[in-house]
């Protein structure tokens, strides 16, 4: 297994929520506590991108604001690897409640000798960024990028060694696809907790 950091993306603005997505609360927590529980058992380096330092600080983990404000989701991978002390990160969203460790265990497993290892999860080849592991060999890449005013964040993808994990591979290692269900809205909210109360009620 690769050395690598787990590395929550908490940034960006929560206008459509009306508050800041990763507070909300989830399973009998917050939203970032209900991500950061189910990686726990990787027992490394994790930390919290957000520019909301102070509300993020009292959940056991470091936070660190974004190198280069105000520059996207471009800006959130760059400042996931600039602060980590491991060669890879594992980076997840904090607005992307269901964690499903098959997957992220396929796609660490998948990333030696790759400098990004991410899942495409449409039919017309969408890669996801938040699900998905780098190097630090992408720092110098994703920066020339953002000199040059890119910012999506698969701009830098030609000047580094990228894995694509198939779609098919994808819905075989998690066939529900829940691990890219986006809560935005107050809708997206009480679906995934539906989802969640509907697990527990299995679970009994």
């Amino acid at each position: 297994m690769i050395d690598f950091s787990i590395v929550i993306q908490a940034g960006g603005q929560s206008s459509r929520m009306g508050q800041d997505k990763g507070l909300v609360t989830f399973g009998g927590s917050t939203l970032v506590e209900f991500v950061l529980s189910q990686v726990h058992h990787y027992k490394t380096e994790s930390f919290i991108i957000s520019n909301n330092v102070q509300s993020y600080s009292n959940f056991g983990v470091p936070v660190y604001p974004d190198v280069i404000p105000d520059i996207g989701a471009l800006g959130g991978v760059y400042s996931a690897l600039y602060h980590a002390k491991t060669e890879y990160i594992l980076l997840l969203a904090v607005d992307m409640p269901f964690v499903n460790s098959t997957l992220l265990d396929y796609l660490l497993e998948s990333a030696e000798g790759y400098d990004v290892v991410i899942p495409q999860i449409s039919d017309d080849g969408f890669l996801e960024p938040f699900r998905a592991v780098y190097s630090r060999n992408c720092l110098k890449p994703i920066r020339k990028m953002i000199d040059q005013g890119k910012r999506r964040v698969i701009s830098f993808f030609d000047l580094v060694r990228v894995k694509a994990v198939e779609q098919e591979q994808v819905r075989a290692l998690d066939p529900e696809g829940r691990s890219f269900f986006n809560v935005n809205t107050p809708a997206d909210l009480a679906k995934a907790k539906t989802w969640l109360e509907d697990k527990s009620k299995k679970n009994e």
